[in-house]
């Protein structure tokens, strides 16, 4: 289809910026394009996994102090221009970041040079580098209709895309929604296992081990935990008599989020995408201390057409949870109408649109750059 033309990537930092990065490189050699992956030290591994052309490109992080800042733009401005002369030689087509501070170089030097730039955010908010970035590149892609910190005379560059998943997520996306029957099991799937995730280890255990007896004898629950949250929570469950399964790590998270009757987790751009694509009610509980609080952003987008229930940090205590348990296991109506309001807002195919919006930005099979303005080096 292209040619085998180049595709410059720039992401690192968290697995939030790097898995729809992976998603995309994985479209776009589907298509025939050669792809190069841009990273940091962290982001080695995913291109190493993938198979694609890797380079490290150093960066700095702002926001550590006016010493630490200092140190960061003098890595950001080394950073750039080493990005500047690694595009040269590639000569891109086109080339897209992800957000979070590893990608500002290698963006700022695609703008400097005029290349066909894009950025993609993941959450519901403009991060940081994002909103640095966005007056430069010639479009934004954005994973939620209403996306804040976009400048007025940005918006528009914006293309909805939606946030990449799995292709393991998507393949789930067709199995309905178990019914409810109150009679039945009543599957519960916790997810969340690492950063800020202390919260959920401690108190969905305690929460559960409030409910009646015969709700807790419904219950089927899995759940991921931090390591060192797992014997306890284990031995509150067991004490309470629930059947539940309790992990640090499942390997088959699309399977159970496909069972489940109600899903509770942290509010990442990852994990809401992932319950839209195959369209489960949630509980969302954002993670406090994220970054200008984006997830209660990205909970309040979710959470908007009924898909969900939000419960600040402040506000999730063993006996909120409990009531809130007890209230929407007998309702199964409405757990139905939430998995459909979760499955509308689904967008199982963002790595493909994503990935056409890439071949425009790159001339698709004509070799040439349509209608994007090409920028003089700055």
């Amino acid at each position: 289809m292209s040619g085998g033309k180049l595709i410059a990537l720039a992401a690192g930092g968290t697995g939030g910026h790097l898995f729809p990065a992976e998603a995309l490189a994985r479209e776009l050699m589907a298509r025939g394009y050669r792809v190069a992956f841009i990273t940091d030290r962290r982001g080695q591994a995913f291109g190493e996994r993938l198979g694609v052309e890797l380079h490290r490109i150093r960066a700095g992080r702002l926001g550590a102090g006016v010493s630490g800042n200092l140190v960061a733009v003098a890595e950001m401005a080394i950073g750039t221009l080493g990005a500047g002369r690694l595009l040269r030689r590639l000569a891109p087509a086109c080339v897209a970041g992800f957000g979070g501070y590893p990608s500002v170089p290698t963006m700022l030097a695609a703008t400097r040079l005029g290349l066909p730039t894009l950025i993609h955010e993941q959450n519901a908010l403009l991060g940081r580098a994002n909103r640095l970035l966005a007056p430069r590149v010639a479009r934004i892609a954005i994973s939620f209709a209403e996306t804040a910190g976009v400048r007025a005379k940005d918006r528009a560059k914006l293309v909805v895309t939606g946030n990449p998943v799995r292709p393991a997520i998507t393949l789930m996306r067709g199995v309905g929604y178990p019914e409810a029957d109150p009679d039945a099991p009543f599957r519960v799937l916790i997810l969340g296992g690492s950063q800020g995730a202390r919260i959920l280890g401690t108190m969905v255990p305690q929460a559960m081990a409030q409910l009646d007896e015969i709700l807790r004898h419904r219950l089927d629950v899995a759940q991921q935990a931090r390591p060192e949250d797992l014997v306890a929570a284990r031995h509150t469950y067991r004490e309470a008599g629930i059947t539940a399964e309790i992990d640090s790590f499942f390997d088959d998270v699309p399977v159970r989020l496909a069972s489940a009757h109600l899903v509770i987790s942290r509010a990442g751009a990852s994990s809401v995408a992932e319950i839209a694509a195959i369209g489960r009610p949630a509980i969302l509980v954002p993670f406090a201390a994220a970054a200008e609080d984006h997830q209660s952003l990205n909970a309040r987008a979710f959470a908007a057409s009924g898909a969900a229930w939000i419960m600040p940090e402040h506000e999730f205590t063993a006996a909120a949870l409990a009531a809130r348990l007890t209230s929407l296991s007998t309702d199964p109506a409405g757990l139905a109408r939430a998995a459909a309001a979760a499955a509308a807002q689904g967008r199982p195919q963002a790595a493909h649109e994503l990935a056409d919006l890439v071949d425009r930005l790159a001339g698709g099979a004509n070799g040439d750059h349509g209608s994007v303005e090409r920028r003089d080096a700055a």
